[in-house]
């Protein structure tokens, strides 16, 4: 679809509310993915990092 200007690009053919909410969800169930990876991945480095300290702990009290 070709549009003669920014605003008929913009008005999307008159189907603007949808397709622009649409990427406007698109956009933001996105970044709360992206950003729901990195707290597990904080929330799992912080386990891990507490594992390892009690392990070495463990082997130096044996």
């Amino acid at each position: 679809m070709a549009f003669t200007s920014f605003s008929d690009f913009l008005a999307m053919g008159g189907h603007a509310p949808y397709v622009w909410s649409a990427w406007g969800v698109t956009v933001l169930l996105l970044l709360a993915s992206a950003w729901h990876a990195r707290l597990e991945q904080r929330q799992l480095l912080k386990v891990l990092r507490r594992r390892a300290r009690r392990s070495k702990g463990a082997r130096h009290d044996a």
